[in-house]
């Protein structure tokens, strides 16, 4: 886990100190979320996990449309290479 936070932070980094920004968050929270989805699907009856998967949706969604407002250019970057939209 830690080492697969660490191969994201640095694709996304915009500065060499930087592992809080906008970008670095949503790339984040979308592994967070692929790896809640897999856990799914061995374990349906999983309710309570289901609450922190919501939260995490919820956070990139609104951290998403932050990005667009303040950055499109970045937007469009992160659209591609995380592969969230088509």
């Amino acid at each position: 886990m830690q080492q697969n936070k660490n191969k994201i932070i640095e694709s996304l980094k915009i500065s060499p100190k930087d592992v809080g920004s906008s970008e670095v968050q949503i790339g984040i929270l979308s592994d967070k979320i692929n790896s809640l989805t897999n856990h799914f699907k061995k374990n349906k009856n999983d309710k309570h996990s289901t609450t922190g998967l919501l939260k995490a949706v919820n956070k990139r969604k609104s951290l998403l449309a932050y990005l667009k407002k303040k950055n499109p250019e970045s937007y469009k970057k992160i659209i591609t290479n995380l592969n969230l939209r088509k």
